[in-house]
């Protein structure tokens, strides 16, 4: 019989190690207390499958080790210390377990919202450490009647709101990426304008990390929101701005802060543990004996099936048969990708369809094609992992319909790929190629013929096509200290005209304000490939 061998780095569940244990074909090395350079150094090479939490840094060194390595799979739900285009290229599948906590962080958000609150860390610790009993001291709020801004309707949003509803609260939820009956079913408020969340008495958030959510409550948000403000974020470090959260709580616009996550950590020495309007814990999101039976359980699991070359659950990265695909290939199918992200974020809505068309001999791979660019679409607007593995499945469950066609071959290119993605908001549709330099490039966007390269930090200026609109953009990019790298024209037959700007530096959402409020225009976007 052959066997496998599945290294255990981190400590999982006692009933996950037995099913490693149990299983004949694996050779099973609990490797949790094992020195880190001796375990990458002697034990990582002999590995077929590695299990890893936050403790072990699957970095340059761990994969340079990592020379039989078929899979290794994250107990628990973030990957930030996984390097995942590293592990492509070694041809290494990452996998993680990412509903496993899903009550866990649902149930510690709702205890972080009862303490702040009510302020019972602080009440608990007068009587039982300081042996003081002045009840005068701690008069709290009710949870009944308040507004409860929920940022991110997903797995643990919508639970969150579930629970926060049963203590008689009026639930508003944000979240640009789904149906609204998906809220207005439960009979809470769907809102589009994020200005409503800022009003609410107590304001969480629920969104995964990424481009479009960090820093996504900074100091204009904080302006905006009611005084007296709670505010709650057992999901991802970063996504409130630490800094103007602090400056916040200690000026007496929030009220209390419950906060789980940090944006480095561990943070012992943080400058919010200072602040006695805050109730913290040290990231237990996942800290409890039946989310830790569900990781170590669904990570062993999962190991095996990998190892065995079974299945590959919750892939983030399955690689690509090279060998199969012509080198020209793989570039279009990444290009698409990019393109499918980047339409998410122009078009910020429920998606309804993806349509994928290839010309030229690309026109071959329009299937692949689909699912990297659904891959691409869909990784913003969900909190579901979705990889190559999972993305038609998720597609499907989330009523979003794919298709793809070869057309006739271009006249003008070799090439050509185009994508359609409809949401409830309209339609957005790209053409891209890749020309001899190597270099992908967008050739055509909503019937404006327009070439700029794919990527970097991207405005999208639709204008009505009159004087001195390139001068007025010119300077009010100017006068924010926005560094123009790229900008590219076009007009179509409407009178209209498109400028893609290409700029150095982040855009702030006042710079982006500033822009739409030149009198010509139309619309502008901000996207980030």
């Amino acid at each position: 019989m052959q066997k496998y061998t599945v290294v255990v780095c981190d400590h999982i569940h006692e009933a996950g190690l037995k099913m490693l244990e149990s299983d004949e074909s694996i050779n099973f090395i609990m490797a949790a207390d094992v020195d880190k350079k001796e375990l990458i150094e002697k034990i990582i090479p002999t590995a077929d499958v590695a299990i890893t939490r936050s403790s072990t840094d699957v970095d340059e060194f761990f994969i340079k080790n990592a020379i039989n390595m078929k899979a290794i799979v994250r107990a628990g739900v973030g990957v930030d210390n996984v390097d995942i285009p590293g592990c492509s290229k070694e041809g290494i599948i990452v996998m993680n377990v990412p509903t496993a906590n899903t009550i866990a962080a649902v149930e510690l958000t709702m205890a972080h919202m009862l303490s702040c609150m009510r302020m019972f860390p602080y009440s608990h610790n007068h009587l039982k450490h300081d042996r003081i009993w002045k009840r005068e001291k701690w008069y709290g709020h009710e949870m009944k009647g308040k507004k409860l801004g929920v940022i991110g309707f997903g797995n643990i949003g919508s639970r969150v709101a579930k629970r926060a509803q049963a203590f008689e609260m009026d639930i508003i939820a944000y979240d640009p990426y789904i149906h609204p009956s998906k809220v207005t079913d439960l009979d809470m408020t769907y809102t589009k304008n994020f200005d409503d969340i800022l009003a609410c008495d107590i304001i969480t958030i629920h969104t995964p990390k990424n481009q479009e959510t960090i820093g996504m409550i900074d100091e204009s948000e904080f302006a905006k929101m009611k005084d007296g403000v709670v505010v709650i974020n057992c999901a991802r470090g970063g996504l409130y701005n630490e800094e103007a959260l602090y400056n916040n709580l200690t000026n007496g616009k929030i009220r209390f802060a419950g906060i789980d996550v940090f944006n480095k950590e561990p943070a012992t020495d943080h400058p919010l543990l200072d602040l006695d309007n805050v109730t913290v814990s040290p990231h237990l999101g996942a800290n409890t004996f039946e989310s830790q039976y569900n990781i170590g359980t669904q990570a062993a699991a999962n190991a095996i099936e990998a190892a065995k070359g079974i299945s590959y659950a919750h892939a983030m990265n399955l690689p690509i048969d090279e060998s199969k695909i012509p080198a020209f290939v793989k570039p279009f199918l990444e290009m698409g990708q990019k393109i499918g992200f980047l339409e998410s974020q122009i078009n910020k809505s429920q998606i309804i369809a993806i349509k994928v068309s290839g010309q030229g001999e690309i026109s071959q791979y329009v299937d692949s094609l689909a699912t990297f660019v659904a891959v691409g679409a869909m990784s913003q607007a969900s909190d579901d992992t979705i990889n190559y593995v999972n993305a038609d499945f998720v597609a499907k469950e989330k009523g979003i319909k794919i298709e793809s066609e070869a057309l006739a071959d271009s006249k003008v290119f070799k090439n050509l790929i185009t994508v359609k993605l409809t949401t409830a908001e309209g339609t957005t549709s790209i053409s891209a190629t890749i020309f001899d330099d190597g270099i992908k490039r967008i050739v055509a966007l909503d019937g404006f013929d327009i070439e700029v390269a794919l990527k970097g930090n991207m405005i999208l200026f639709k204008n009505n096509d009159v004087p001195g609109v390139i001068g007025n953009i010119g300077s009010t990019l100017a006068k924010n200290n926005v560094n123009i790298a790229d900008f590219s024209l076009a007009r179509n037959n409407q009178s209209e005209a498109l400028a893609i700007i290409l700029v150095d530096d982040n855009v702030s959402e006042t710079t982006l304000n500033e822009l739409a409020s030149l009198d010509a225009c139309i619309s502008v976007n901000y996207a980030k490939i």
